[in-house]
């Protein structure tokens, strides 16, 4: 029995993207923008899950700190969506959001220091977010950096 050749389509060929100057990034998705939106992706699912379970069952335990893990995640939702969509008025909302982490993390951080009995658990910024190798407080930072870099160079 002879094997038949299945017909294929056509497929008409892509046009090559246009490049961009050499050690420029091409967009927020790009270079350290694929790292960051992999990293708030990743803090967005963590802080949520964790501030739903928290909340869900034991709020009366320490309802401001998984109140505050629920904000950061929505905060991080916001900057992941914000650097996958690209554009100006996203980068703005990332920009916007990066700030208000940075200012969370700064007095969260601050707060769980001066006053350890007002959480007695810890929320994702406590203690400047030891308990996550201090990437809440790095990430912003690095977030605010790159937006600030990438916009640059698309000028």
């Amino acid at each position: 029995m002879a094997e038949r050749e299945i017909p294929t389509a056509a497929v008409p060929p892509r046009a090559p993207e246009p490049e961009a100057p050499r050690g420029a990034p091409r967009g927020l998705r790009h270079g350290p923008g694929r790292l960051l939106v992999t990293l708030y992706g990743i803090f967005t699912v963590g802080a949520a899950s964790r501030s739903v379970y928290q909340l869900s069952t034991r709020f009366d335990e320490a309802p401001l700190a998984y109140t505050l893990s629920a904000v950061a995640a929505l905060v991080y939702a916001f900057i992941t969506v914000a650097l996958v969509r690209g554009g100006e008025g996203a980068r703005r909302l990332a920009l916007v959001c990066c700030a208000a982490e940075l200012a969370g993390v700064l007095v969260v951080g601050t707060w769980t220091l001066v006053d350890p009995s007002a959480f007695p658990d810890a929320t994702v910024w406590s203690d400047y977010g030891r308990g996550y190798l201090f990437l809440p407080l790095v990430l912003p930072v690095t977030g605010l950096l790159w937006l600030r870099r990438s916009r640059q160079h698309e000028r």
